[in-house]
Order: structure tokens, then sequence, then C-alpha cells
């Protein structure tokens, strides 16, 4: 049968609703701390929410392939494939810090054609689609007008870029012209821009179970979200999410100190 893009965006807020409550039950807990071979943490809970995506997946999508942050992939090749992080800032999720969250996107082809986050602790939740629009606890939400970048809030993950520390000068350039500049990271940040509580989010590395939510979600907000080249894909390394206001002289900004080094 096949489903339509309505479905999806529901399917997708449904799936990060679970995972996101499974992983919540673990939270403040005395939870052991692993270190994957990247240097990432995890923890049960990561395993546990993913567990749990991926059993609701197979039940209504037997036929689609997954790809999850915990588990890897099953049927590679498949047309329509599932990506899942269980818990995206799972640092911040050991430290007891709020802002974590979930993410499912599914993408067919070159084609993201739906997303959604879901943020268990804070009560807040978003999901999109192509045509869909983007909604933020069951209302439709938009980018901020905010055109001035001395009043803009600017924000990403880790100031140090520790994954590409050569875009570090970019990141400072950007932010001792904005208005305000904070870490509210990780998946958080994009749920900020699409809600119009900040102007620019960004990331210097990112992989596509990461960015591949968060296209649709700033898109259908009515903003601009590409990699740090500027191309408008979730194939790129990196993200830069802003309002359609600032989008061109953001971008501007970040090419501006690239041409330095």
């Amino acid at each position: 049968m096949r489903v339509t893009p309505a479905s999806l965006l529901q399917a997708v807020a449904d799936v990060a609703h679970l995972a996101g409550g499974v992983a919540l039950r673990r939270y403040l807990t005395h939870l052991p701390v692993e270190t994957k071979q990247d240097g990432s943490p995890v923890t049960d809970a990561d395993r546990d929410a993913e567990r749990a995506a991926r059993e609701w997946i197979e039940r209504y999508f037997p036929t689609d392939g997954i790809e999850g942050e915990e588990y890897g992939e099953s049927r590679p090749g498949t047309g329509r494939r599932w990506y899942i992080d269980p818990v995206d800032g799972t640092r911040s999720f050991v430290l007891g810090v709020p802002l974590w969250g979930t993410m499912v996107a599914v993408v067919e082809g070159d084609q993201v054609l739906a997303g959604a986050l879901c943020f268990p602790v804070l009560g807040e939740a978003i999901a999109a689609a192509p045509g869909e629009g983007c909604w933020w606890n069951g209302e439709r939400c938009h980018v901020s007008q905010v055109a001035d970048l001395a009043r803009a809030t600017v924000l990403t993950t880790d100031e140090r870029f520790t994954e590409r520390p050569e875009r570090r000068e970019a990141w400072l350039r950007l932010a001792a012209r904005a208005g305000l500049s904070r870490t509210w990271g990780d998946c958080y940040g994009y749920l900020l821009v699409a809600t119009g509580r900040a102007e620019v989010m960004t990331d210097a590395k990112l992989g596509l179970i990461d960015t591949a939510p968060l296209m649709p979600i700033v898109t259908e907000a009515g903003g601009a979200f590409t990699d740090w080249e500027g191309r408008a894909t979730v194939f790129g390394d990196s993200a830069i999410a802003t309002n359609a206001a600032l989008a061109r002289e953001v971008r501007q900004v970040l090419a501006e100190t690239g041409k330095k080094r």
C-alpha cells in the first residue's frame, strides 16, 4: 500500500514520541556510560529507545530500510529508509540537562519525506513534511522575521568546533556580529530556529542521521537549510539553519572567513 506524505508526517511524529518516551524512563537515573569507537558516549537509554523505534517501524513499514545511531543498517538498498537518532545529545542526557531529543526521518532517494524531533523532558515536539508545513506541539510554526544580524540569536552545539576546528574562525566571526550567541545545541537549536526563538543554528560536522529530519523542519517553517558549502542538501557533512531574512548574510559571513584561512 502506498503511504501518503501526510501519513508519514504522523508516522515520524509517533516514532519520535515513542522512542523519546522510552529514553525518558532512564533519564536522571544512574546509567552506566560507555564510549563508542568514535569517542561519543552511549547508554542503555539510547539502545532501548532505538529498539522501540525499530520495532514500531518493522510492524507498520516492514519493507522499509532502517538506519539507526546504535544498531546500524537493516535492509540496505531499499528505496525508502528510516533514520533514527534515539538520543541526540547523549552528553546532555547523562548530565541531566533536558535539551536532548529524539530524531526520526524518512528518506526516499535524495528526498526527505518527513522529519520529527521530540524533547520529552521539555514537553516539545516538532514535525514537518514537504508541502505539509512544520508543526510544533500541534500548531503551525514559523521562523522569525529578524533581518538584522546585530539583533539575531545565533547558536551552535560546541563553539570549540572539535570535529572541524578549521571552521572555528568562521563561527567566531558570526558570533561577534550577532546580538547573542549561545550553545543551546544538538537538535534543540534547530527547533529554536524553526519556532522563531533563534535566528541561526549551525554545526560544523553532522551525519545524515542528524541532518535528514532537520531539513524539512527548517524549510517548512520558512527558513533555509544548507551545509557549510551553501548546498541545500542533507547529504553534506554539516548544517546551517537560518530564518529566511538572514540566510544570505549568514552564509556570506561564514564563507568570508573561510576564504581567509
